[in-house]
């Protein structure tokens, strides 16, 4: 069995691993660690809670020495703010007997702040691209010592309209530089930016993300509308000894804080609700009453589905099922982690059979479908989204035939029918002088009028 001694980690890194109490490499962090350390661009493909944070770190720590320059040789680049902060967490956790300056960058804070912080030097530089753009822009940031790029959870940022800040990145980034870029699927928008930005990748594809994880149980209820949905939610979410720590994912933000809405009353100060238009301190104080145990419940969304580090959850439950199938793997590999027993529930109504049936196509594995427990009441009221809605066809289009609408109900008026023919003061003087068609006509009619 390989273990972090094997990878030929410094000392210093080997310490800080101990204090973490990680003992054997991930296979995403065995494969993946040389390969970075020989300098070469490299795309991982992995899923969420297989140790890709730390796979990459690792290397890139390994190499960088001490210096005083300002400008940062790392760059960190994830999709959201609570991924930066986490980011920053653990690279301060292995470089505790390294002297190293890390800086977290995201928005939804004071970029004055910022500018203040990157003005004081970092080498190593975590940030969402929508800000570091904004600070690139501003001259505030110069990214001309980057020798080493990381882009983790690549598919959520193209998801989350990324693409321009990115490309604009690479074109203000030196061209002499190491490239490393994780995500948990392969899509054609990751291997076109693939395509166009890097040179001769290796590629680690660990537990691609149609196979289904063995330590997670699955079960899903089939189920009527979104009231009896947060029927059996309620039900199921009762009992505390067996859903002890529980994340609900709901399709939008709207959702979300439906869900909680109807939930809140029953479950008071155990339920907690977190998506990206809450606000910052809203969103850091929401992880951290899960993670702590003052939360029992956590209502998210697919944006919060990776890269989180929310530790042994007990059940993930989807209140619906996801349009794509990828994402429905994203959600369960929150739970089942470290070698624990996880535990999924899907919820899902006739119009989403479809898309259930996607799911098990591609994980070629059927889920065990439970029935509806007896206590749950089936709800018939129907919310706003669920309700059939009448569209009249053409509403504009001028109807023909036997359908045309007939004639006025009465004949236009004698004066009504007159047409303008201007003022009767034009009108008398076009009888007395005819129209000049050039200049003699005109001098002639002048003429005319004299002798008159």
């Amino acid at each position: 069995m390989t273990t972090f001694q094997d990878l030929n980690i410094s000392k210093t890194l080997k310490n800080a691993v101990d204090d973490l109490g990680f003992e054997t490499p991930t296979p995403i962090q065995e494969q993946s660690h040389p390969v970075i350390l020989s300098g070469a661009n490299m795309v991982g493909i992995a899923q969420t809670g297989t140790g890709k944070t730390l796979a990459y770190l690792l290397p890139l720590l390994q190499d960088l020495k001490f210096t005083q320059q300002v400008y940062p040789r790392i760059l960190i680049l994830v999709p959201t703010r609570e991924l930066v902060m986490q980011v920053v967490e653990q690279v301060e956790a292995l470089t505790t007997y390294m002297t190293v300056r890390i800086l977290g960058i995201y928005g939804g804070v004071n970029i004055n702040t910022q500018k203040l912080e990157v003005v004081k030097g970092a080498d190593v530089v975590v940030a969402t691209p929508g800000r570091l753009y904004d600070l690139v822009l501003a001259r505030t940031l110069l990214l001309k010592s980057v020798k080493k790029l990381v882009i983790d959870e690549v598919d959520v940022m193209l998801d989350l309209g990324f693409r321009f800040q990115l490309t604009n990145l690479f074109e203000l980034l030196p061209e002499k530089r190491q490239n490393v870029m994780f995500s948990a699927t392969m899509t054609d928008e990751v291997d076109a930016l693939i395509q166009d930005f890097f040179i001769k990748p290796v590629t680690i594809s660990i537990a691609v993300s149609g196979t289904p994880l063995t330590n997670i149980n699955q079960t899903c209820y089939p189920v009527p509308n979104f009231n009896t949905k947060v029927n059996l939610l309620r039900h199921l979410l009762a009992d505390k000894k067996t859903y002890e720590k529980v994340l609900v994912f709901a399709p939008s933000k709207k959702y979300a804080d439906r869900i909680f809405a109807a939930l809140e009353d029953d479950f008071l100060s155990t339920i907690g609700v977190i998506h990206s238009n809450k606000s910052q301190n809203y969103r850091i104080r929401s992880i951290e009453q899960f993670n702590a145990g003052e939360h029992r419940i956590l209502i998210t969304t697919d944006v919060m589905a990776r890269g989180l580090d929310l530790d042994q959850i007990s059940h993930v439950i989807n209140f619906d099922v996801p349009t794509f199938p990828e994402n429905y793997m994203h959600r369960i590999g929150r739970t089942g982690r470290a070698e624990h027993e996880g535990y999924s529930l899907l919820f899902f109504t006739e119009k989403e059979e479809e898309a259930k049936l996607a799911i098990e196509v591609m994980m070629t594995y059927e889920i065990p479908v439970l029935p509806l427990p007896e206590e749950v009441e089936i709800s018939t009221e129907l919310i706003p989204d669920e309700r059939p809605r009448l569209i009249e066809k053409n509403p504009h289009k001028q109807r023909g035939g036997d359908d045309a609408p007939g004639p006025a109900f009465h004949e236009k008026k004698a004066k009504n029918r007159k047409v303008n023919q201007g003022g009767s003061y034009r009108r008398e003087l076009a009888k007395k002088y005819k129209k000049a068609k050039t200049r003699g006509d005109k001098i002639s009619n002048q003429r005319h009028k004299k002798k008159k």
